[in-house]
């Protein structure tokens, strides 16, 4: 299991597809797994966060059917907060090969959230909002996978969908030794060129 954090724009979820195809994984993203759940709609309108044992208990479900399934799982998205951390890390510390930071500058971040052209991307003070929450969870979260020994490992973002992908690949490889690449392209699909979250 590989852990995929960054922050909005990233393209952290452009990339956990492409890991997703290449390795044959699963790609779990919490806010799929919460828009497929369905009921929270609400909530979500209202710009509010879904209680973190509702998200818990949304992401077992999702990891227990991939792996029942048969699939490695990429979680993209989750753990967001340090509650949620607290408890993968008290319960599945020992089926996560690594945790990987996708790093890009804020201001191309901005530049980026700017072309996606989302309501949510236009205004630079949500999105400076957005960054700090961001920052202040992952400075709780790390530290307890760093106390389960799970490795982190920071990738550079910036350059072409395909040149970061191939530095991810080579990062999977290291923290997982026995990932390897299907040997299709993808079912001869073009994996989504642009960058999302």
């Amino acid at each position: 299991m590989i852990i995929l954090f960054g922050l909005a724009g990233s393209g952290k979820g452009t990339q956990g597809k492409a890991l997703s195809e290449i390795f044959g994984w699963r790609w779990l993203s919490v806010g799929e797994a919460i828009r497929q759940t369905g009921g929270y709609e609400e909530i979500i309108n209202k710009g509010d966060l879904i209680p973190d044992e509702e998200v818990i208990k949304i992401m077992n479900k999702q990891i227990e059917k991939a792996e029942a399934e048969g699939f490695d799982v990429i979680l993209d998205g989750y753990p967001r907060d340090k509650e949620q951390a607290e408890y993968i890390a008290a319960n599945m510390a020992e089926k996560i090969d690594g945790a990987i930071i996708l790093e890009v500058p804020k201001e191309e971040l901005i530049e980026r959230l700017a072309l996606r052209g989302r309501d949510d991307d236009k205004d630079r003070e949500s999105i400076e909002r957005r960054f700090t929450i961001f920052e202040q969870n992952i400075y709780s979260i790390l530290p307890l996978l760093e106390a389960k020994n799970i490795p982190i490992e920071r990738v550079d973002g910036v350059g072409t969908v395909q040149e970061v992908t191939d530095r991810l690949v080579g990062v999977v490889k290291r923290i997982n030794p026995d990932a390897t690449e299907q040997l299709n392209d993808v079912n001869g699909e073009e994996v989504e060129k642009s960058y999302g979250e």
